[in-house]
């Protein structure tokens, strides 16, 4: 039964995801920051590597962090399918009596 609360969790976390992936407010946001941070990017004049540097890690936080909730969406659909292959399973050792 703890496997399948665990399971549930990733069911709930996937949702959650989706929802945070799916939000304009949330996908505005990224855009945002992404257009400023390589706007400043593109303005640093040529001796500033570290400047350039930080930007450029900046940008690549909001895929890093873009490809954890997709992780999360992904996790949740196999979680999904474990969920209903062990009920599944269940069902039928109790159709059979083997329960």
């Amino acid at each position: 039964m703890t496997d399948e609360l665990s399971l549930q969790r990733a069911v709930n976390r996937a949702q959650e995801a989706r929802t945070l992936l799916e939000s304009e407010l949330l996908n505005g946001a990224f855009k945002s920051l992404e257009e400023s941070y390589t706007s400043a990017w593109r303005a640093t004049t040529i001796d500033d590597v570290s400047g350039r540097e930080k930007l450029f890690l900046a940008i690549s936080v909001i895929g890093k962090v873009r490809d954890h909730l997709s992780s999360a969406v992904s996790n949740g659909s196999v979680a999904e399918a474990e969920i209903k292959s062990l009920r599944e399973t269940a069902e039928r050792k109790k159709r059979f009596g083997i329960l």
